[in-house]
């Protein structure tokens, strides 16, 4: 019998272990795989430290979104610890100042009281607009959140704006590198995507059509079969 590969999955901004559920379930035979829990860092170093912690000396790493950025710091600080990485609906560089005044506009929303986790009228930046009458995927992206709650997205947005900008360490990635995002991923788009395989030796870039940001709960199938390929090759 085949020993069973660790594989860490990282999640994103107001994400849970219900993201991959289903990558969870259809690689059970070949991964054993864990969840972070990124409810109390307010660093990616903190988060890291929580990966590192509980992961055995070698192992795969999956993140999404922000568990991309974690990722990314992660092969930067420890790289002898990962044996293949992979880089899903996520980006490389740091936040733009537009994009850390949108976020501290929000977390002083959310401190004032007015958290209300993903609402139907933010769906549309995480799912394709074509599937908000999915009921059962618009529950578990709002499911997520709610779950995840305040304090915790308070303590993520932190992270995330505090982030380093990891471009220039993506050539020194020697590892089996998948990079897949949804081709309609409206938060972190394609174009990020082409210039991240671009710059890592040897990886591959998987684009999966009629899909936004979450990916892995969007389109569970062909993101758990690039996953499979991966693990295996």
């Amino acid at each position: 019998m085949t020993e069973k590969i660790p594989l860490a999955l990282l999640p994103g901004l107001l994400c849970d272990g219900a993201l991959w559920e289903h990558q969870i379930n259809g690689l059970s035979d070949i991964a054993d795989c864990w969840v972070a829990d990124f409810t109390t860092q307010d660093s990616s170093a903190a988060m890291v430290d929580h990966v590192l912690a509980a992961m055995p000396p070698r192992f795969a790493l999956a993140g999404l979104s922000m568990g991309g950025y974690v990722a990314l710091e992660l092969m930067a600080r420890a790289p002898e610890r990962v044996e293949r990485l992979a880089l899903i609906d996520t980006r490389a560089q740091g936040d733009s100042e537009k994009a850390t005044a949108r976020r501290r506009g929000l977390i002083q929303l959310a401190q004032k009281g007015q958290f209300k986790g993903v609402t139907p009228r933010l769906l549309p930046l995480f799912i394709l607009e074509s599937r908000m009458d999915d009921e059962a995927l618009t529950a578990a992206v709002m499911g997520m959140a709610e779950r995840v709650g305040r304090d915790a997205f308070l303590s993520q947005q932190h992270a995330i704006m505090t982030r380093r900008d990891h471009r220039e360490t993506l050539p020194g990635i020697a590892v089996p590198t998948l990079v897949l995002c949804g081709r309609q991923d409206a938060l972190t788009p394609l174009a990020d995507h082409e210039a991240m395989a671009a710059a890592i030796p040897d990886a591959e870039l998987v684009v999966v059509e009629d899909c936004g940001h979450l990916a892995p709960l969007e389109r569970p199938q062909p993101v758990t079969a690039a996953m499979r390929r991966w693990l295996q090759s």
